[in-house]
């Protein structure tokens, strides 16, 4: 692991938790695509995806049974 890369996750870290109110063990938890799509959130509140409706979760729980 390199230092460049070293010190940024140490900042970040440092940044999500007073952001986010994480501590380190959610941090480092945390998958690259659920950090961004926080920080997403974050940067343009009305942006973010509307939840999906009726017919969409109809379409989603026939593609993926739990059963």
């Amino acid at each position: 692991m390199s230092d460049d890369f070293a010190a940024a996750a140490r900042r970040l870290a440092g940044v999500a938790g007073v952001a986010l109110g994480w501590r380190p063990a959610e941090f480092w938890a945390a998958t690259p695509a659920e950090l961004c799509a926080i920080v997403a959130v974050m940067l343009h509140p009305g942006g973010a995806a509307l939840p999906p409706d009726a017919g969409v979760l109809a379409q989603l729980m026939e593609a993926f049974p739990d059963g």
